[in-house]
């Protein structure tokens, strides 16, 4: 967006690079990389891995640059249930502001998580659906409830989700069900498609969980 700051540019850089899975947990983002990489000074780039680092995304920052934090496999219920309350707060506000230029934009986001979904390309995929989300959301117009779900986004498994079969498919069609109430202006449905879109992610993590280990299964989300 055209009003972000540099810091704000570079930071929203790094959540959908660190979401994604382009820059993996463990591995070291260093300033001097990322500024000659964006073409930027390193001061905008020095403040972004600030604020990254406080909203838990990264580890240990220093003029050597931080390290990408874990996602926490066992996410707590507390975490879906303020997902669950915040995004679907976001998607109402945004169904009544809505506009054809929003739509358009939106409609673009879909489909390049789609094409990525059919293409297999998980790295792709978490990357369009961050824009997706975000793009969404900031049709809100609630900049504070936005940053804390960017904080919730740094707590989450998204780098489970990828690993459960089909799950990207699947996915795909609920954003096509979710705009396409949005489309129409069906508020009540464009947050209960939300809630099953949240919903739904955590407990195909739960079952790639169970599979891959062995482990007990994450508990089922709890109703408000």
């Amino acid at each position: 967006m055209e009003h972000r700051t540099k810091e704000e540019q570079v930071a929203n850089f790094l959540r959908e690079g660190i979401i994604s899975g382009r820059f993996p947990q463990g591995s070291r983002l260093k300033q001097q990389e990322l500024a000659e990489h964006l073409q930027i000074s390193i001061t905008p780039v020095r403040e972004a891995l600030k604020l990254l680092e406080a909203e838990g995304y990264l580890i240990g920052g220093s003029f050597r640059g931080a390290v990408v934090a874990p996602f926490d496999p066992g996410a707590s219920v507390e975490i879906l249930q303020l997902r669950i309350m915040l995004e679907c707060r976001l998607v109402e506000s945004a169904a009544r502001k809505i506009a054809a230029p929003h739509i358009e934009a939106l409609q673009k986001l879909t489909w390049e998580f789609e094409q990525a979904a059919k293409a297999g390309d998980g790295i792709a995929a978490r990357a369009a659906n961050y824009r997706l989300h975000l793009r969404l959301y900031e049709i809100a117009e609630l900049p504070q409830t936005l940053h804390f779900i960017q904080v919730l986004w740094a707590r989450y498994p998204f780098d489970i989700i990828n690993r459960s079969d089909g799950r990207m498919l699947r996915a795909a069609a609920e954003h096509s069900e979710l705009l396409r109430h949005m489309i129409h202006g069906d508020t009540a449905n464009v947050m209960l498609t939300m809630r099953h879109h949240i919903e739904q992610g955590w407990m195909e993590i739960g079952q790639t969980k169970t599979a891959l280990n062995g482990a007990a299964p994450l508990p089922k989300a709890i109703g408000f």
